[in-house]
């Protein structure tokens, strides 16, 4: 079996094409799969932050549904997703034009967590996301308990 080293061994592959491409030696570049890696780069970058923002929306959710249940873990992962939201965006400043798209994404994730974790009926929960973009990665935002009477 004729296995390529990019099969074999990814992390030698990898310290072989940046030696390659620091000595320019481009012509002994493993471009398809160099390619193939770059663009794999870019769609883990963006389901990170669709993941986060999962998370995010899943705890506005639970706080605002359950507010009788309200703790500081779930302020704590408030938190930190929206941090990590800002620094992901900063360091991929690309992505911004992407995050209302993420957004609507990972809304249906964001409510079936938020479903599980509080074990509350489905009908608890609107069917469309109730937060904007900007309400979503305000620090003061903070949801009130919504009235549901149906």
């Amino acid at each position: 079996m004729n296995q390529s080293l990019y099969e074999k061994d990814f992390y030698t592959w990898i310290q072989q094409q940046a030696n390659l491409l620091s000595q320019k030696q481009f012509n002994q570049l493993d471009l398809v799969h160099l390619v193939e890696e770059l663009e794999d780069l870019g769609k883990r970058h963006y389901d990170q932050l669709e993941s986060r923002l999962m998370q995010l929306i899943a705890h506005l959710l639970k706080w605002q549904v359950q507010h009788w249940k309200r703790t500081n873990s779930w302020r704590a992962t408030i938190r930190v997703q929206r941090k990590a939201i800002a620094k992901l965006l900063q360091r991929n400043p690309g992505l911004r034009s992407r995050l209302e798209e993420a957004m609507e994404e990972s809304w249906d994730q964001a409510r079936d967590l938020a479903i599980v974790e509080t074990d509350l009926p489905d009908e608890q929960f609107p069917e469309q996301c109730p937060f904007s973009l900007e309400q979503v990665m305000s620090e003061d935002f903070w949801p009130e308990p919504e009235n549901r009477s149906e």
